[in-house]
């Protein structure tokens, strides 16, 4: 009676133990046994090459068994033909032992056969059982990372606050000050990057203008009138010689 009780008390306590450890932590729980499964799965699938084996072995002798039966029939026939009763009759009777036992090969590999296919489709049925498995522990496993997650995101939430007057607040204080400065520096930059701009511009006008007058020039040593200088042509012989000479003696002066 007592030892009954301290037994049942003895297993209470074993069985607290193994359900702490089985809700643990369920998904190693779960991979685990996928794992004895497939071991065994794996046996199973080493057994029935073996015993596809022995089909194997046994059509062997079924086909070698139909093609002595042929040759002794063959053998009959020919000492029948030959007036050899004696031999053929010797013949004949190893012709009825080796169809008795060609009947009896057939009936083997007809057993042998339908095991192995049943043995098969158990096996098919139990890795698509497998494969459904897998995709189970690896769906919760996802699953049960995200709530995870989500649990500490919600417990987080609640204690970042970001008033001035905690660390974040502070944080997010000087950060916003690093951005000031950053941005306040750019700006000095591009105003600083305006100086001189009159300047250049004032530069490339008159590199342009100097251009120009090149062309000018060289269109009309080279006796070519195009739109810019045909204005240039009709002015210089409206000014003449004498003018011509003029304007040359006040520039040299």
């Amino acid at each position: 009676m007592i030892f009954g009780k301290l037994w049942r008390t003895l297993k209470a306590q074993i069985n607290k133990i193994a359900n702490l450890f089985w809700t643990a932590d369920p998904i190693a729980q779960m991979q685990y046994e996928y794992d004895v499964s497939v071991e065994q799965l794996k046996e199973g699938r080493e057994g029935l090459e073996q015993y596809r084996a022995l089909v194997e072995r046994v059509t062997r002798q079924v086909a070698n068994a139909k093609t002595h039966v042929a040759s002794l029939e063959a053998k009959v026939k020919a000492y029948l033909q030959a007036a050899d009763r004696e031999t053929a009759a010797k013949f004949a009777l190893e012709l009825q032992k080796a169809k008795a036992e060609l009947a009896e090969n057939q009936s083997q590999l007809q057993l042998h056969e339908e095991a192995y296919n049943n043995s098969l489709e158990k096996i098919k049925h139990a890795s698509s059982k497998l494969a459904q498995i897998r995709e189970k522990i690896q769906k919760y496993d996802a699953e049960l990372k995200m709530s995870r997650a989500e649990a500490e995101i919600a417990k987080l939430a609640q204690s970042l606050k970001f008033d001035v007057t905690t660390d974040f607040g502070e944080i997010e204080t000087v950060i916003q000050e690093k951005i000031s400065l950053n941005r306040a520096k750019v700006r000095v930059a591009a105003d600083l990057s305006g100086e001189g701009v009159a300047d250049v511009k004032r530069e490339q006008a008159m590199e342009k203008a100097m251009a120009d007058q090149a062309l000018r020039e060289f269109e009309t040593q080279m006796g070519l009138v195009t739109p810019a200088t045909a204005g240039v042509a009709e002015a210089e012989k409206a000014m003449g010689p004498a003018a011509k000479a003029k304007e040359s003696t006040t520039q040299k002066a």
